[in-house]
């Protein structure tokens, strides 16, 4: 399985995906359920390769580590999963 993060950044920098719609699959534990974000609505802090961040509807960020995403979605279709 190709690690999650690679294929994040082939999200953000490979040009041959660009224009195309990503959203990102990750496991809330608070929620215990799978929080599905648009791609284009997460933040990555520089120097920090291990989690990214993302505002929920209420305004607050979270910080979520990479390990904890579950499925990427590329167009509407499941490009990459992790089953645990």
């Amino acid at each position: 399985m190709q690690p999650v993060q690679d294929i994040l950044n082939r999200i953000r920098w490979d040009e041959h995906w660009k224009g195309d719609e990503f959203k990102i699959g990750y496991y809330d534990r608070i929620e215990d359920r799978l929080i599905v974000v648009a791609f284009n609505e997460i933040r990555f802090p520089k120097g920090d390769h291990f989690t990214f961040e993302v505002i929920d509807q209420d305004g607050e960020l979270h910080s979520v580590p990479y390990h904890r995403v579950k499925a990427i979605f590329r167009n509407g279709d499941l490009i990459w999963h992790r089953k645990h």
